[in-house]
């Protein structure tokens, strides 16, 4: 038979665990806000593909996850991340474009 003790310690290990679970869908959800806004943002502004900027944000969701402070750091993981795809297509373009030149 379980004492007073051990049920209080019972319920509050339940509450908590709702209480981090409730937590971390409320950072999932702030986070799947972030990468629209940047995938909006990128899109736009820098006429990114939008494969390149999709596996971009994952990655920076992906690297941002592993650390203790996901919702602190993904963004400017995110920001970081799209710009390097933006720059990359935009060098790749610019590749290709003095290729053609070359050819002609």
């Amino acid at each position: 038979m379980k004492t007073n003790n051990e049920q209080n310690d019972v319920v509050e290990t339940k509450a908590l665990k709702g209480a981090c679970a409730a937590s971390d869908k409320s950072i999932a959800r702030q986070i799947d806000t972030l990468k629209r806004e940047v995938f909006t943002e990128f899109q736009s502004a820098l006429g990114a593909n939008d494969q390149l900027l999709r596996l971009a944000l994952i990655e920076a969701d992906a690297l941002a996850r592993q650390t203790e402070y996901p919702h602190l750091l993904f963004p400017l993981l995110a920001a970081e991340k799209a710009r390097n795809a933006a720059r990359w297509q935009f060098h790749q373009q610019f590749l290709l474009r003095s290729n053609d030149a070359l050819a002609a």
